[in-house]
């Protein structure tokens, strides 16, 4: 979705003019932040990719979301109300933006113009962020995996207006992030593959 906007400039004046932000770097692997402290964090990836990820009592993993540059994140959009842990995992080196939202109306050590910024802003942001959940909500919908990796597939192919898309996970963590067996999703792609050559 266009935004009104340009969220790289707006970050590069948010995170040099505002006091309340922390920027931080995470490796390949590492935990960016949990979202079970209830700490109302604001999060914005100034590069590299990261994971939502879900673990349940049995330890099946689930990605909930996948984040690329200038994505938000955090435990603002997505409230901890179950008792299973949700963190975000850095896939590479990320470079992350902090903000509690819980400062949103409280003026910082420079008279931070930025907070009324995001204010502003912040309708545009939870708006991408709701297109982005319902997306997936209708990629978990399709009653079958071949279903499910056609819409994907075709979700990747409208956001990047190209018939070529770049899969951007593995094979595990594509079976994790549609919910789906990953052996039966390999004989799935290999079917859908084999097809196309007809």
């Amino acid at each position: 979705m266009e935004k009104s906007f340009k969220m790289e400039q707006f970050v590069e004046d948010f995170s040099t003019n505002c006091s309340k932000v922390q920027i931080k770097e995470f490796l390949k692997g590492e935990t960016i932040t949990t979202y079970i402290e209830k700490r109302n964090q604001f999060c914005i990836l100034i590069s590299g990719e990261a994971d939502l990820i879900r673990y349940d009592f049995y330890g099946h993993k689930t990605i909930i979301g996948h984040f690329n540059e200038f994505d938000t994140f955090g435990e603002v959009f997505y409230p901890a109300n179950t008792n299973n842990e949700l963190f975000v995992e850095a896939k590479k080196k990320c470079k992350v933006l902090f903000y509690i939202y819980d400062n949103l109306e409280q003026k910082c050590r420079k008279n931070c113009t930025f907070h009324s910024s995001l204010s502003t802003y912040l309708s545009e942001i939870l708006l991408d962020e709701i297109v982005n959940l319902n997306m997936r909500v209708e990629l978990l919908s399709k009653r079958n995996i071949r279903d499910k990796l056609i819409s994907y597939f075709n979700l990747l192919s409208t956001k990047t207006l190209s018939k070529t898309i770049i899969i951007p996970f593995s094979y595990t963590d594509l079976a994790d992030y549609l919910s789906i067996d990953r052996s039966a999703m390999m004989r799935d792609l290999k079917a859908l593959i084999d097809q196309r050559h007809y």
